[in-house]
């Protein structure tokens, strides 16, 4: 418990003149011990030793795919607004329509500045608190209360008094409560980060599936299209009879399977639609989505890679879990500080009549000043247990920082991995996509030659366009995972580099 002294103005006397030098000596001696604080002094984490996310040669530095290379490199920095290596105007107006009008964003600046507002009252305790006081009554007194048997009176009392209150702060309560309250601030601010750097992502995560969804869409369209013209073709070989009825079911089957994978991937665009409308701050019918053409997105080549000692310091969720900590020790000094006694001193000045005419200093003034312990003897075992309570806390924030870290160490793992992945997955999709597409050619080359059948010549566009959707499901993933890598990184806010307006080089 903080240990409260309050003194208020004694007339024009000076204190050892009012109150002797023994009162005054106990003051001094209690400044002096004012530059004490109970309770364990925070020390950051250490930063992790391991140097690596991953074990050594599980994955190659530089992912190769369709001529298009990603290499991550411990040298390059994270850029504030990575968003712009994807070379997308419109994609970088979403996301800064989103960062102005966001909810979100605004309810946890908001938060911020409440907790910044608290901390500012907080450090209130360290200044001289002054109180004016003023009262007026009608009483009637009882003599007989005190043991006369005079007859009692009516009358009328007014009284006005300044009173000037300072805390000493011996044991450190006050400052341990300050410094949880500081602590609290810090946890906000890299709160008000995280969703800052959650909402850049999501934005453009939506921004690519959208645009996937809808090249996907067109694609499956012209697969039904050349379907149809297929199942036209059997139907005149049908007629002709050169071609037998189970070919045209087979068809129709295919027609049927092609058109029901339509319905799915509209639905996934119209909840892109809605996701980046309320990220945009605007609701789903109001919302003007900027239309990005996928093939015109272009892939983030020089990709960054912070060390595991680096990360600790940039990802915002981390330094949330840490000033939480913070918090928790501060709160153990705070409950500590309550188990010791609490000394005041306490002092009184004004004037007191019968009507505001008298109220005059010559004649009414009244003052009192004296000093106070209050010691704690008993209190069912609240003390005690509350302060085992903040030391469970302090524990519990030590292992969720150390659970933080452990998801961020993965989270980064996850997202290399991945792109190593994704390249293999998009070679491959690639490789598929120019053999249809030469199986294709090949096929028209022989139809012009006379020898090979319209049927066959559609069966292959049908091939190749369905090469085509895996192979930019494939690129939209490595689009997405590379996105997944920067937020790992903890999204770059911290640096101010980049932002010239003409996008961020690769």
């Amino acid at each position: 418990m903080m240990i409260v002294a309050t003194s208020k103005l004694v007339a024009s006397q000076p204190l050892h003149a009012v109150c002797g030098p023994s009162l005054v000596f106990a003051v001094a001696i209690l400044a002096l011990l004012s530059g004490c604080a109970v309770g364990p002094d925070f020390v950051p984490p250490s930063a992790p030793v391991e140097k690596a996310y991953i074990k050594e040669g599980s994955t190659q530095p530089t992912f190769l795919a369709n001529a298009a290379q990603q290499s991550i490199s411990t040298n390059s920095v994270v850029d504030a607004e990575w968003w712009r290596l994807f070379r997308s105007a419109s994609l970088n107006d979403a996301v800064t329509q989103a960062i102005g009008n966001s909810p979100t964003l605004a309810a946890s600046e908001a938060t911020l500045r409440q907790s910044q507002d608290s901390l500012q009252a907080g450090y209130g305790v360290f200044f001289p608190q002054v109180q004016g006081e003023f009262g007026g009554a009608r009483e009637r007194s009882a003599p007989i209360s005190e043991g006369s048997q005079l007859p009692g009176s009516i009358f009328n009392y007014m009284s006005a008094g300044l009173n000037i209150s300072y805390v000493l702060d011996i044991f450190g309560g006050q400052r341990r409560a300050v410094e949880e309250l500081s602590a609290q601030r810090d946890g906000q601010l890299y709160a008000s980060k995280a969703a800052y750097v959650t909402l850049t992502a999501n934005v453009v995560n939506a921004c690519i599936a959208r645009s996937a969804y809808v090249a996907e869409i067109q694609a499956a369209t012209e697969i039904l299209k050349l379907e149809r013209d297929q199942l036209a073709a059997i139907k005149a070989q049908l007629q002709a009879g050169t071609a037998p009825y189970t070919a045209a079911l087979t068809i129709q089957t295919q027609i049927a399977s092609t058109a029901a994978t339509l319905a799915p991937l509209r639905q996934r665009l119209d909840q892109a639609n809605h996701l980046l409308a309320m990220l945009e701050g605007t609701t789903p019918s109001a919302a003007e989505l900027p239309e990005i053409d996928f093939a015109s997105l272009a892939l983030p080549r020089n990709l960054p890679l912070s060390l595991p000692s680096e990360l600790v310091r940039q990802r915002p969720d981390i330094l949330q879990a840490e000033a939480q900590m913070h918090a928790a020790n501060a709160n153990v000094g705070v409950v500590t500080a309550a188990m010791f006694p609490s000394f005041s001193l306490t002092g009184t000045f004004g004037v007191a009549g019968s009507s505001l005419g008298n109220l005059s200093p010559a004649n009414s003034k009244f003052w009192s000043i004296g000093p106070s312990v209050s010691l704690p003897v008993f209190r069912g075992g609240s003390l005690w247990y509350g302060h085992k309570a903040a030391e469970d806390l302090l524990v519990a924030s030590q292992a969720n920082y150390r659970q933080t870290v452990l998801t961020a160490f993965q989270q980064v793992a996850d997202s290399i991995n991945a792109l190593e992945h994704d390249a293999e997955g998009v070679q491959a999709t690639v490789d598929a996509r120019h053999a249809a597409q030469e199986n294709l050619q090949m096929l028209q080359i022989n139809l012009r030659a006379g020898v090979a059948a319209e049927i066959d010549v559609l069966v292959a566009d049908v091939q190749f366009h369905q090469a085509n959707i895996a192979a930019l499901e494939a690129n939209a993933q490595r689009y997405q995972d590379t996105v997944a890598l920067f937020v790992a990184l903890g999204g770059g806010w911290w640096n101010t580099q980049v932002a010239d307006g003409k996008g961020a080089t690769q």
